[in-house]
């Protein structure tokens, strides 16, 4: 029983719990690094599955009025790439790294910005998005500055 009660107690403390937690974080992101390979891997099927059929099919010149849908596909792939190195960077380095989020950020904005329908969308939603980007440059601009500062 006593045994028992020290394992719990020893269990509790502070370093030891610390510990298991740290154990859990990385189990969870090998998790999700092995789901985010699957969706990738399932997203560039779905491209080339998207690719070979406006190729392919009749009427062969309807390509061109896809093209958007296609750089969105891609803009896709490109995030979740981004999102992978993110889990990664913090397997290897256990700290997050904000300037890959911003990047995949970035990306996802730019993504939105090139798949946009303007006939669909109002004027405010256009000036949120050019307010999301100056925010994403600023804060990536002031990232930059302050990791080459470190550095040198």
């Amino acid at each position: 029983m006593k045994k028992l009660v020290r394992r719990i107690l020893g269990v509790t403390n502070d370093r030891n719990f610390m510990h298991i937690i740290e154990n859990i974080e990385v189990l969870v992101s090998k998790v999700l690094s092995i789901f985010m390979v699957i969706v990738i891997l399932v997203a560039i099927t779905d491209l080339g599955i998207f690719i070979f059929k406006e190729l392919f099919t009749i009427p062969y010149g309807k390509f061109n009025t896809t093209l958007y849908k296609v750089f969105g596909l891609f803009l896709n792939i490109l995030i979740a790439l981004e999102i992978l190195e993110n889990i990664t960077a913090y397997l290897r380095r256990h700290v997050f790294q904000v300037e890959l989020v911003i990047v995949t950020s970035l990306i996802a904005v730019a993504r939105k910005i090139i798949i946009l329908d303007l006939e669909k969308i109002g004027g405010l939603d256009i000036i949120g998005l050019g307010v999301a980007i100056l925010a994403l440059s600023i804060s990536y601009l002031i990232i930059r500055l302050s990791n080459s500062k470190d550095a040198s």
